[in-house]
Parts: structure tokens; C-alpha cells; sequence
């Protein structure tokens, strides 16, 4: 894809792993660390679905696009796929355009996801503006936060504790990675290629 953007319109209300039970693993009794905990828990949860090119708890997104594509489907980032809520378009006069949602048809059993144009339909002729012009509202994510795979909960929780076991950005005489290799190990047949 050309001239593409990804943005998260509206994010998830829990996340995968709760404070209680980060702090469970942690072997944490007090409060004096939950502020400390719950960024590491945010941090862990969101360099796990940078990783996997995945969303864990249900959240929407606008994929923006600037023009068409000159296939008959569009794959949607951050799988897995929901639903489809709209595609919209603006004209080279400004004005904006909904496609039909018959005219296409959501793939949310494929990773990733997809829009596909339905049987003797395509994409609107109209001509478009310059830039950003086709915009594509989607939900996708496992679920809740007990639809997430436990596996990759797991490696959240090795990740969190990684972090608060490890304060520092740097240790002396080892050598850095991404992420340590048993979450990558874990997380191996989770991960999307394609993004």
C-alpha cells in the first residue's frame, strides 16, 4: 500500500492482564508500586501487540488510505478483524462519500482481516481527493481481556516482570534485545509478517 496511515480511534477498556494479577506474579503484597506496575503493564501490553502487528482487547481504528487499491480487497491492519463499521471517501470537490456495505464484504475469519468487494461490484469511480481519501473504520481485537489467548498473557506477565525485576535501561555485560527471547518464543506463532 501507498500513502497509508493506521490510527486507533478508540482504545480498549481493560487491558489483557489486570494489576492484581501482575502483582500476583510479581509477588508484590503493597500498594506502593501499583503506579510503578500498571505503566509496565501498559508498556508490556503495547510493545507485545507492536510485536505481533496484533490488537489483544477489542479497539476500533481508521485505516486511511489515498486512493483505491486496484485489487478487489483491502487488508486491514491489527488483526483479529470484528467487523467493518464504514468506508468513506472524499471527493476531489470535498464533499464525502459512504460505500455502500453491500458492496463489500468483511473477511474476519482471515489474518489478517479484509474488505472485499462483493460479486460484481467495485470500488466508487469517483475521483478523489489528493490524499487520505478513502477511509476504512474497523473493530478488531480477541474480545475482552479474558478472550486473549493465555499464552500470550503469559508472555505480558514475563514481560512486566522482566521490567520490574530490571529497572535500568542498560546492564552491564550483556547484550541487548527487542525483547527476550523466551517471550519471542512464546509469542512466535502469534505473530502477523505482514506489516
Amino acid at each position: 500500500m501507498t500513502g497509508w496511515a493506521l490510527r486507533r480511534t478508540v482504545a480498549p477498556a481493560e487491558a489483557p492482564l489486570d494489576l492484581t494479577s501482575a502483582k500476583k506474579h510479581l509477588r508484590v503484597d503493597g500498594t506502593d508500586d501499583d503506579t510503578l506496575i500498571s505503566s509496565y503493564i501498559d508498556a508490556a501490553v503495547g510493545r507485545i501487540e507492536e510485536h505481533l502487528t496484533r490488537q489483544l482487547v477489542t479497539a476500533t481504528f481508521r485505516l486511511t488510505l489515498d486512493r483505491w487499491p486496484y485489487g478487489d480487497e483491502i487488508l486491514l491492519p491489527r488483526p483479529p478483524l470484528q467487523s467493518v463499521t464504514s468506508i468513506e471517501y472524499t471527493r476531489s470537490d470535498g464533499t464525502t462519500g459512504v460505500m455502500p456495505a453491500g458492496d463489500y464484504d468483511p473477511d474476519v475469519d482471515s489474518e489478517p482481516g479484509r474488505v472485499i468487494l462483493g460479486d460484481g461490484k467495485s470500488w466508487p469511480g469517483d475521483q478523489l481527493t489528493r490524499a487520505s481519501a478513502v477511509r476504512i473504520t474497523y473493530v478488531a481485537g480477541y474480545g475482552d481481556a479474558a478472550d486473549v489467548p493465555e499464552t500470550v498473557v503469559t508472555a505480558i506477565r514475563l514481560l512486566v516482570g522482566t521490567l520490574y525485576e530490571h529497572r535500568e535501561s542498560v546492564v552491564v555485560g550483556t547484550i541487548a534485545a527487542p525483547l527476550p527471547q523466551s517471550i519471542e518464543w512464546i509469542l512466535f506463532p502469534y505473530r502477523i509478517w505482514w506489516f
